[in-house]
Parts: structure tokens; C-alpha cells; sequence
């Protein structure tokens, strides 16, 4: 039920026991499932390297019961990564082979995913039949996740009908929620359709609610819309505090699209930006890679990481010393530091 009531804390939590109990159980045909359960609110949470990481046991733990695969965080990853020639691969494929077999969740969570991933991008005219689809879904948890991104849409496309239907359908969503995220969203979506008055206001909540949130991607943009807004006002000194603190956070974490999305309305403020690399370990570690490396930095064995992953100790072994000099370290104490971002 977190999902519902925008419980940002609770969510991973639960989901976490129930993975802890699935693994005890020895039920490896289930694992894929609470994998990737547990990958949508880590990655909602920013922590891109730990989701990667759940993705690859999920492929692996998948590969070894030849029980097929939901796609739900791998989706939501690359589109809030900004990926869009792999986002759009996955998601098109999702939309065809889900909607062919009737898994309309799987439809649901692709059409999610490439609103978001258009709005990074800020080509609204491509998130808002997107995010129309996400938000007609019969799943009550995507249809809710996916109005924020239809009155974003609808705002920016110029679309106000649109807008505020979605606004009246998100006040529906969370104003029985007394969460920071909810009333958090609910802020940063009503600052996008009232008067300057108001605005300025109701983006300062949203920043202070998120902010007091586990969702660190949600926070950069109630930055990110709060300075483009602000720069529109022509209040340009005050726009580039809140569009450099959502450039550097959408850096960290791994959001390509956003960033550049932020880049851009600093140079418009006549700010000089050099792009960035982001510091995710998720750009220098394949999949596979990154699941391993936090194992291991979690104290686990290579026999012990080996039957986790459902590969050989010398397989784990050859990995670990790809790792090793990928990342410029020499030992396992080191994967400490490097990681100190870690899984949640």
C-alpha cells in the first residue's frame, strides 16, 4: 500500500523484507519479481549504481529458471537516465510483447517511463500522449506516478485543458496522503498552473517537502522548474542558485537529459556551465559488474557472490579484476570508498 500513500520510506523498506524472505526461501523463480520491486523505488530514490546492480541478479536469477522477466526497473532507469535510443528500444518492445500478451502493467510502466524520459529531454509534445497513456492505466500506483508528468507535459506543450484535468486528478491522488512527497508533487504541479503570485510560494514547499524526502531525482526538479520559472520572471540571479543545484544533483545522480535540460537554462541566464561527467558508477561498470562490486564491498565472499549470481568463483574472480581496473583500485577494502554511494 506505500505506493498509494506516497511513503517514500516505507515502500523500500517492505520490499527489501520481502526480497530478504524470498532469498531465505531458496524461491529462486520468484526473485526476478521482488528484484525489480525493489528497483523502482531505488531508483526513484537516485541511487541508479544499486539499481543496475538488482537489475543484473534480476537477468541472472531470470537466466537461470528460464522464468521470463518484467522489465519495470530497467524501464524507469534508462528513461530517467535520458538514454533515449536504449530507453525507446526497451520501451517500444515492452509496449509490443506486453500489450501482445495482455500484461497491461508492463504497458502501463513503458508508456511512465517514456514521459519521463520525454520530459527530461523537454520534448513535451512526445511525454504528453506518454504520459496520457501512464495516467489512463487500470494500475492505480503507475496511472498516479504518471499525472506529475502529464501536468508537466501539458504545461510546457501549452495544453491547459490537459494541464488541469491532471491537476484535479493528482489533488484526487495525494491530498489524502499527509506525506512530503505527495504534498511535495502536489506542490510543484500547482506552482506549474497558478499566478506568479502564487508560484513562488508553492515551488519553495515542493523544494522544502522533497527535500525532506528519500527522493533525490523528484528534488532536482522542483529546483529544476522553480528556476526555469524564476528565469522567466527575469529574477536571473536567484534562477541560477536553483538551476545549478538541480544541474550538480542530476550529475550525481546519472540524469543525462535533466542535466543538460538545467545546462541550458544556465547559459540562457548568461551563466558559463562546463558540462559534466556524472560520477555514477553506473557509466563505468556494466550491469553485472556493479552487482558484484557492491557484494563484495558488502563483505560477501567470492563463492558466497558466486551463488548469488548463479556464476562460477572464477568467473566472479575475472570480474572483480575487471572492476579493479576500471575503477583505479588494487584491493577490496578499497570498493569502500569508490562506492561510498552504495546500495540503499
Amino acid at each position: 500500500m506505500s505506493p498509494l500513500v506516497w511513503d517514500d520510506r516505507v515502500m523500500p523498506e517492505t520490499r527489501a523484507r520481502a526480497l530478504d524472505e524470498v532469498r531465505r526461501s531458496g524461491a529462486v523463480s520468484d526473485l526476478p519479481v521482488y528484484l525489480h520491486a525493489l528497483g523502482i523505488p531505488i531508483v526513484l530514490s537516485g541511487d541508479f549504481a544499486a539499481a543496475a546492480a538488482l537489475v543484473a541478479e534480476a537477468e541472472a536469477a531470470a537466466d537461470a529458471t528460464g522464468v521470463p522477466m518484467a522489465q519495470h526497473t530497467q524501464l524507469l532507469l534508462t528513461a530517467m537516465q535520458g538514454k533515449e535510443a536504449e530507453a525507446m528500444e526497451l520501451i517500444e518492445a515492452t509496449i509490443e510483447e506486453a500489450g501482445a500478451s495482455g500484461q497491461l502493467n508492463g504497458v502501463a510502466s513503458a508508456h511512465w517511463a517514456a514521459a519521463i524520459l520525454y520530459n527530461g529531454l523537454a520534448r513535451y509534445g512526445l511525454a504528453l500522449p506518454a504520459a496520457h497513456a501512464g495516467s489512463e492505466s487500470a494500475n492505480l500506483v503507475v496511472s498516479n506516478w504518471a499525472l506529475p508528468e502529464l501536468v508537466e507535459a501539458a504545461a510546457r506543450a501549452g495544453d491547459d485543458t490537459a494541464a488541469r484535468g491532471a491537476l484535479e486528478g493528482l489533488v484526487d491522488a495525494t491530498e489524502p496522503c499527509d506525506t512530503d512527497w505527495a504534498q511535495g508533487i502536489l506542490a510543484r504541479c500547482r506552482a506549474l498552473l497558478t499566478d506568479a503570485t502564487a508560484a513562488d510560494g508553492l515551488y519553495r514547499e515542493a523544494i522544502e517537502r522533497l527535500g525532506r524526502t528519500l527522493l533525490r531525482p523528484e528534488l532536482a526538479r522542483a529546483h529544476l522548474l522553480y528556476g526555469e520559472w524564476l528565469r522567466r520572471e527575469r529574477q536571473r540571479a536567484e534562477a541560477r542558485v536553483h538551476l545549478r543545484t538541480a544541474y550538480e544533483l542530476f550529475v550525481s545522480i546519472g540524469m543525462e537529459a535533466f542535466a543538460e535540460r538545467a545546462r541550458r537554462e544556465l547559459l540562457a541566464t548568461g551563466d558559463s556551465v562546463r558540462e559534466r561527467q556524472s560520477t555514477s558508477i553506473s557509466g563505468e561498470l556494466t550491469a553485472q559488474e556493479t552487482q558484484i562490486a557492491l557484494l563484495v564491498r558488502d563483505g560477501l565472499s567470492n563463492p558466497e557472490v558466486a551463488a548469488r549470481l548463479f556464476l562460477s568463483p572464477r568467473t566472479v574472480e575475472w570480474h572483480l579484476r575487471k572492476i579493479f581496473t576500471k575503477l583505479g583500485i588494487s584491493s577490496r577494502k578499497q570498493l569502500g570508498d569508490v562506492l561510498s554511494g552504495g546500495a540503499a
